[in-house]
């Protein structure tokens, strides 16, 4: 927790500093820029606009309803990244869900990286040198490998190269990121290992992966348990799926004659006994009409 706060304070301490006119931070080589390349800065969500070339123009919104609910349950757990376009102005880079569903709970601020003119070399160099420091989490690891693929184009075997580990090490980490935020949080707050998080990963079902985060947690379990746990959700599940039953040769051979004659994908569903249906898609009405009088006999 003392860690966390430690961080926090920080974020506030730059943002004051961002703030203060005289210390108008413009590029790597300005006073001060080496404080805010590579650490994290809490940034008034008024004082970010979004990126008028984000090519993702919709955004599900169920789903960050669902962030939202997150976030203020949780925070923030993973910075959004901006780039310093004006005295204390910015502009998205990297995160506008997260930037979405901060807003929509009315969040005043939020943790953010910042990006400054002719920085891409500084931030790279206090990315890896981040990544070798001994006290952080896997999470904090994983969310700098990921920062280094996105933000300065390398790919794994680069970073292979840059950071001195294995190609299937730096592999592990960033598949850390697809766990639920509840497991990561609880990483970083060292209530579990990453050898947890690496058997939890495994489960696909989040529901399951939760249940079994708890069982970990109360029970303190090892890791080798946590992975007995996981392998036997994993074969309750296959066991679980019905087997498809293969579709008799008839149907299959229609299936293929049909989509000739109507020019369309048609879908033929029998059982061995030869009861079924058969599924005629079209795209438009004027397809449709097409389709009709083929059934028709309509030239």
């Amino acid at each position: 927790m003392a860690k966390a706060t430690k961080k926090q304070a920080l974020g506030r301490g730059l943002s004051a500093l961002l703030k203060d006119p005289s210390n108008d931070i413009k590029s790597a080589n300005d006073p001060n820029a080496d404080k805010v390349v590579g650490n994290i800065v809490e940034l008034d969500l008024a004082s970010i606009e979004v990126n008028p070339f984000q090519p993702r123009t919709s955004f599900n919104e169920e789903a960050l309803r669902e962030l939202a609910s997150s976030i203020k349950e949780l925070g923030v757990i993973q910075p959004i990244t901006v780039r310093k376009v004006d005295f204390n102005k910015y502009q998205l880079v990297s995160g506008e869900r997260r930037f979405r569903a901060s807003s929509l709970i009315g969040l005043a601020t939020i943790p953010a990286y910042i990006r400054i003119a002719n920085d891409q070399e500084s931030l790279e160099m206090a990315l890896v040198e981040n990544i070798q420091r001994e006290d952080l989490d896997p999470i904090e690891i994983a969310l700098s490998y990921q920062r280094l693929i996105e933000e300065i184009d390398l790919t794994q075997e680069e970073m292979s190269d840059r950071v001195g580990k294995n190609r299937s090490t730096i592999a592990n980490y960033l598949r850390l990121l697809k766990l639920d935020p509840i497991i990561q949080t609880g990483m970083r707050d060292g209530f579990i290992s990453m050898g947890h998080g690496r058997a939890l990963i495994t489960i696909e079902n989040t529901d399951d992966q939760l249940a079994i985060y708890e069982k970990v947690v109360s029970h303190k379990l090892s890791v080798r348990d946590t992975e007995a746990l996981a392998r036997g959700i994993k074969s309750t599940d296959k066991s679980a799926k019905p087997k498809a039953k293969p579709l008799p040769s008839f149907a299959r051979k229609a299936s293929k004659e049909l989509s000739d004659v109507f020019e369309t994908s048609v879908a033929v569903k029998a059982t061995a006994k030869g009861k079924g249906q058969i599924v005629l898609p079209f795209k438009t009405k004027d397809d449709f009409d097409r389709i009709l009088k083929l059934l028709k006999g309509e030239d």
